[in-house]
């Protein structure tokens, strides 16, 4: 009888595995994989609008800072060099301040991943910011560059191999410049797509993203 309940329990852990797998790689709009890093305490998710083309994120989490993060993630793997695209509105006047959302490129899906992302703070704060390897403490101010403004719609981050590049502007106006950064151990295929932390493991924060592009530049 025990060796019965035992495979019945392997194989219901099985089948949960693989559903919670397949609900991870359901692909939403333009992206393969929608999906909680760091087991926040509030799930997330994301939904894809055809009519408008846009996405309405939702998503919890204490952080993306010190060793490890918590957010929801909506995500492609690429290789090699890309430039991501995309207008960003925070939905509600929110509960934390230092709600996050922007462009993210990590490593792996690990919630201590290096990663380097161009986060639109819910009070305006634009930065680029990064953790340079797995498991590393994330500094303020050191691992962060701040836009010299604030309450951008658009965001583009683009990466010209270790370099990443954060532009920003606001609507109507050309892309600025915020500041770049060299990840050097970023591997050829990475994750890279929307992100949205509430900043409050309690509460899960809303975001809608539009215009989303993700370029591919010419080799010559």
């Amino acid at each position: 009888m025990k060796s019965k309940l035992a495979i019945i329990s392997i194989v219901l852990l099985h089948s949960f595995l693989l559903n919670v797998t397949l609900a991870q790689n359901i692909p939403v709009g333009i992206f393969q994989s929608d999906s909680d890093i760091g087991n926040p305490k509030k799930a997330g998710s994301s939904i894809y609008k055809q009519a408008d083309q846009s996405y309405t994120m939702k998503g919890g989490g204490y952080n993306i800072w010190f060793e490890r993060d918590e957010f929801h993630y909506l995500f492609n793997k690429i290789k090699g060099d890309f430039i991501l695209t995309a207008n960003f509105e925070f939905v509600g006047k929110g509960t934390e301040f230092h709600r996050k959302t922007g462009w993210m490129i990590r490593e792996s899906a690990d919630e201590k991943s290096s990663h380097i992302s161009a986060t639109l703070h819910g009070d305006g704060l634009t930065v680029l910011q990064w953790r340079s390897s797995p498991g590393v403490a994330m500094r303020d101010p050191q691992d962060e560059i701040f836009a010299a403004d604030s309450s951008y719609s658009v965001i583009q981050m683009e990466r010209a191999g270790k370099k990443i590049i954060m532009r920003a502007a606001h609507i109507g106006k050309p892309l600025e410049i915020i500041g770049s950064h060299e990840m050097e151990n970023l591997p050829d295929e990475v994750l890279a797509g929307l992100f949205i932390c509430s900043h409050n493991a309690n509460f899960t924060e809303e975001v809608k993203v539009w215009n989303v592009r993700i370029e591919k530049p010419e080799v010559r």
